[in-house]
């Protein structure tokens, strides 16, 4: 029952922060903002891929059938922004990201909190 629990804050914490991130690229991106992305050597339509994948992957997670490529694609993305920053220099945003591909690891490994629940109306 707790590892459900913990499963779903984690679902919730996932799927905000890959559509509120991937959303991201639909704004009008801050000069700060390109700046990174520019070190990074991460392009505009590479950026819009980077954004669309993410809020794909945070909608496939919701559903039970589709959580582990969900998942899966979300960690893929976490740990090649983590590599393009690693290429860049820039240790201090490959670092923070740990956290971020250690959520959708935990949720592989805990599974989906309604996995096996049945609604009856």
């Amino acid at each position: 029952m707790i590892s459900r629990i913990i499963s779903g804050i984690l679902l919730l914490a996932t799927v905000y922060f890959g559509i509120s991130h991937g959303s991201r690229v639909f704004q009008k991106p801050t000069q700060q903002y390109l700046e990174m992305m520019n070190a990074l050597g991460i392009s505009n339509p590479m950026r819009i891929a980077f954004g669309i994948l993410s809020i794909s992957s945070a909608l496939l997670i919701l559903i039970p059938n589709t959580f582990f490529a969900g998942n899966a694609a979300r960690a893929v993305l976490l740990v090649l922004m983590m590599a393009l920053a690693l290429k860049a220099g820039n240790y201090k945003f490959a670092l923070i990201e740990i956290p971020f591909v250690m959520m959708p690891l935990i949720l592989i490994y805990l599974g989906h909190p309604l996995k096996n629940t049945t609604f009856n109306f």
